[in-house]
């Protein structure tokens, strides 16, 4: 999430020709932003989502007169997530205050879920039940200083963090604005306490890598994949990379121009500018943030009206929708049936 909404500039890079390009169709707007006694409501954004109980959980910032904060909804079909009621979580003893870019999971070791978000600095709460929103503990801190790497000289800040774990570790990505992705660790056992060694793993351009990074592991496989939003004169997009471990390099994975994951030219249907802060739906909800390659892709992502022009960026009316992978593409060649988690 970043107060940049417009930018421009491409730039090739190699890719392999022989994997297949990613295609989708897209859904209506299906979360929209709720009235609220006393607060104008602007936007709804940066969705976190997992199923679990029957239902689907949605955490995500909004936007509005008083500021940003963070909200939950849920619902069991995708049907009834319009008329779904959204609950501020400053309600819950989170409280008020900045909060932004949610993630949600559930780790597993602790049988307790978490909710990874921006307040600037990287924070958590925890919460036994994530159908309960007012249950959210107060907010703690995910490290006890930032890394002097985030400080100038070396850089201005970070933003969108992303925890996953695989057996051993616990790694935290964040994106900057300024085109690079970041990775620092800790150990299952110290979690969420414990993060260091905080390095830029990926660098670009700024355009080219922005913000908004996330990053799964493939069921049935040895192999992850990152997602990083970034900027094209056509609008916001996705780009993916791939690595056969979460402490390894990062190489393209799609033969499309900038190894486009979803944008405009991609998706059918497409109501939005672009395809904006988003992440998969998964089948497991747990820190490992695996996804099912023998199903199709599914993409919560935000996106805004391209006719509705507002220069304000707390005012960019986001909704969130949904988008869903057609055909074969690079993920769902990795199915191998049955999938094994």
């Amino acid at each position: 999430m970043a107060a940049l909404a417009a930018c421009s500039g491409t730039s090739a890079i190699p890719v392999s020709t022989a994997r297949p390009a990613f295609s989708w169709t897209s859904s209506a707007p299906l979360i929209l932003p709720q009235a609220a006694p006393g607060r104008a409501s602007y936007a709804v954004k940066d969705p976190s989502i997992v199923h679990a109980g029957g239902k689907y959980h949605v955490f995500m910032t909004t936007a509005g007169s008083d500021g940003w904060g963070l909200a939950y909804t849920s619902f069991e079909k995708w049907s009834d997530a319009r008329t779904a009621k959204i609950v501020p979580l400053a309600q819950s003893p989170m409280g008020p205050g900045y909060r932004a870019a949610p993630q949600v999971l559930y780790f597993a070791p602790q049988k307790t879920w978490y909710l990874i978000y921006q307040g600037p600095d990287p924070l958590y709460s925890t919460s036994k039940d994530v159908g309960d929103p007012l249950s959210w503990s107060a907010p703690k801190p995910l490290f006890a200083a930032a890394p002097d790497i985030v400080k100038p000289p070396q850089g201005n800040g970070w933003l969108d963090f992303w925890v996953i774990c695989d057996e051993a570790k616990c790694y935290l990505f964040n994106t900057d604005d300024h085109g690079r992705l970041l990775r620092s660790e800790t150990t299952i056992g110290q979690f969420p306490n414990g993060f260091h060694n905080t390095v830029a793993v990926m660098s670009e351009k700024m355009e080219d890598l922005f913000e908004a990074s996330n990053t799964y592991r493939i069921a049935g496989s040895q192999t992850y994949i990152t997602l990083v939003e970034a900027i094209s004169p056509k609008g916001r997009y996705f780009r993916i990379w791939k690595s056969n471990g979460l402490g390894g390099k990062w190489e393209p994975f799609s033969s499309a121009p900038m190894n486009t994951f979803a944008s405009r030219d991609n998706v059918e249907q497409l109501w939005s500018e672009g395809i904006s802060h988003g992440e998969m739906i998964r089948t497991n909800p747990d820190q490992t943030m695996t996804i099912d390659p023998c199903r199709p892709l599914e993409y919560l992502f935000q996106g805004n009206d391209p006719a509705v022009r507002v220069d304000d960026y707390i005012k960019i009316p986001y909704q969130l929708g949904v988008i869903t992978a057609k055909g074969e593409n690079p993920v769902s060649s990795l199915c191998r049936q049955p999938a094994q988690y």
